[in-house]
């Protein structure tokens, strides 16, 4: 297995912590109701997309090798969406929203590259 075959997984997986950290503070920790719900949309997006990164790992294993090209683009959406909402939340300048729709893109274009990996499968190349 490459290299980024074992580090995008251990990036999915501090994905998935991020998500359920995000999620408790927005239960616990957060009383304005804006801030709340920001961070919630980003703890819901970061641990879709921390699975999505498995998923794609996966795929590039077995044998759809593209698969790492959407892992990579489903770690830097949750990034971008998630990240943007995240410090929104937290009191960051409102012109870090400007970031959410590029990842909310970045994570679409990760799905169209899982979508062309999954092509990839069962090809001998």
């Amino acid at each position: 297995m490459t290299s980024w075959g074992r580090i995008f997984p251990v990036a999915a997986a501090l994905c998935g912590l991020s998500s359920v950290i995000a999620g408790a503070y927005a239960d616990h920790g957060l009383a304005d109701a804006t801030a709340r719900d920001w961070m919630k949309i980003g703890a819901t997006y970061d641990m879709d997309h921390a699975l999505a990164v498995f998923a794609a790992v996966f795929v590039a294993q077995r044998g759809g090798r593209r698969g790492l090209v959407a892992a990579a683009l489903f770690l830097a959406g949750a990034l971008l969406f998630s990240g943007s909402l995240y410090a929104a939340a937290l009191g960051a300048p409102r012109a870090v929203l400007m970031a959410t729709p590029v990842g909310g893109l970045t994570l679409m274009a990760g799905w169209l590259a899982l979508a062309w990996a999954c092509l990839g499968l069962g090809k001998t190349t």
